[in-house]
């Protein structure tokens, strides 16, 4: 037998047996550490084997899918007993194609399927709507409440008879044998409040809040703007109770003229499909509409008459009660000094809207930052107010019989 064993780590014959053990279990020590590494490095490499092998799967998997021919996109046309037409999208080709029975009953004309190269229908593709409709759909109701809006109480009130009422208590127009008005038109100057009443409804609704821009619509292609607005109102009516808000109506209803061009006539034609949705040719379910303009004498006869906007509802700029009110709101976070009276403010800023006093508000603390104070002073409002007034000619004097202090 051939002898293996390392002499060199062997005890020799003049050590004690107390020697002998000791050298033993140091060596065992040894062999077992050697031991934990080895397992230790066996298991880094099972762990990189593994992760070499899922990148080799998906690799392979994305290559298979690289290989795969592409599949075209077509709509159903009609069916047969067994068989079904569709027609290609982008070449308008139809085919007449068999289909499995399975298929053939989750299928009905104006689906979108999925056809090969043979034309033979592969799948069936979810209704299809405009991702820039999806894009506008606002998942949570806003946050604006009827108590972050001043000057406007009739109008608030009005519009929760409009929309909200509907809404949360549609049995009240069952009892009385009427239908709740299809839906509000809000004009009046710039920044009187108009979006945020349409926000404030939402919320106080918990519904869904939706909103564009009229000029979002007009687009360069035919038939583009009145796709994106069937799309828009299929939105909301999958995710009612909803509330959809068309901002700055008038870029699309406007007054029809006589223009020739394709542009102009594009426009009209988005127009038509909008009268259409209004007029409930598709039942709006929980969709309640709020539209809003600046310009209430350029819009077409045909988009204010009762049916379409039941409601049309000014929303002036507020009095100087209600420019008291919106001071108290946009001050009530403010650290103000004791001097500050709204009442005050409100009558010497004169007849601006609500946007322009937040827009005091804002530029009054912008001051006091400047000026190293925490505290909001009457003179910051002062200076505010003349540094929005910039915008004329020379400065003018506070209106009203009362100036800042």
């Amino acid at each position: 037998m051939t002898e293996t064993t390392d002499r060199s780590d062997m005890p020799g014959p003049d050590h004690t047996e107390e020697e002998t053990a000791e050298d033993l279990r140091e060596r065992v020590e040894v062999l077992e550490t050697q031991n934990r590494e080895m397992e230790n490095k066996l298991l880094d490499a099972a762990a990189e084997k593994n992760r070499a092998e899922q990148q080799l799967d998906r690799v392979t998997r994305e290559n298979t899918k690289l290989k795969k021919s592409p599949l075209f996109i077509a709509t159903v046309q009609e069916l047969t007993e067994d068989e079904v037409i569709v027609k290609q999208h982008g070449n308008n080709q139809e085919a007449l194609t068999d289909v499995t029975e399975e298929m053939l009953e989750d299928l009905e004309a104006g689906d979108r399927v999925t056809v090969n190269n043979n034309l033979a229908v592969t799948g069936k593709l979810d209704k299809e709507t405009d991702a820039r409709a999806q894009a506008m759909q606002v998942e949570e109701s806003p946050s604006v409440s009827y108590t972050d809006i001043g000057g406007i109480d009739d109008q608030i009130e009005e519009v929760r008879e409009t929309i909200e009422m509907p809404l949360e208590s549609p049995e009240v127009f069952d009892s009385v044998g009427i239908d709740p008005p299809s839906g509000v038109l809000l004009h009046g100057p710039p920044g009187t409040g108009k979006t945020m009443l349409a926000k404030a409804v939402a919320n106080e609704t918990d519904a869904t809040f939706i909103r564009m821009a009229a000029s979002e619509l007009v687009h360069k292609f035919i038939g583009e703007g009145s796709k994106l607005v069937r799309d828009l109102f299929e939105v909301a009516r999958e995710n009612g109770p909803s509330v959809l808000f068309i901002d700055e109506i008038d870029a699309i209803a406007s007054k029809r003229t006589d223009s020739k061009t394709s542009g102009d006539a594009e426009v009209q034609r988005t127009l038509m499909q909008l009268l259409a949705e209004l007029d409930g040719f598709d039942d709006r379910g929980d969709v309640r509409i709020i539209a809003a303009t600046n310009r209430l004498d350029m819009l077409d006869d045909a988009i204010l008459r009762p049916g379409r906007f039941d409601r049309l509802m000014e929303v002036p700029a507020a009095g100087e009660e209600g420019r008291e009110d919106i001071f108290d709101i946009h001050t009530r976070e403010m650290n103000v000094d004791d001097d500050v009276d709204t009442g005050e403010l409100a009558t010497a800023v004169g007849s601006i809207t609500g946007a322009e006093i937040r827009a005091v508000c804002t530029e009054a603390g912008m001051n006091a930052i400047r000026n190293g104070r925490e505290t909001v002073e009457m003179c910051d409002f002062r200076d505010a107010y003349a540094e929005l007034d910039d915008g004329e000619e020379e400065t003018v004097a506070m209106s009203g019989p009362t100036a800042f202090a």
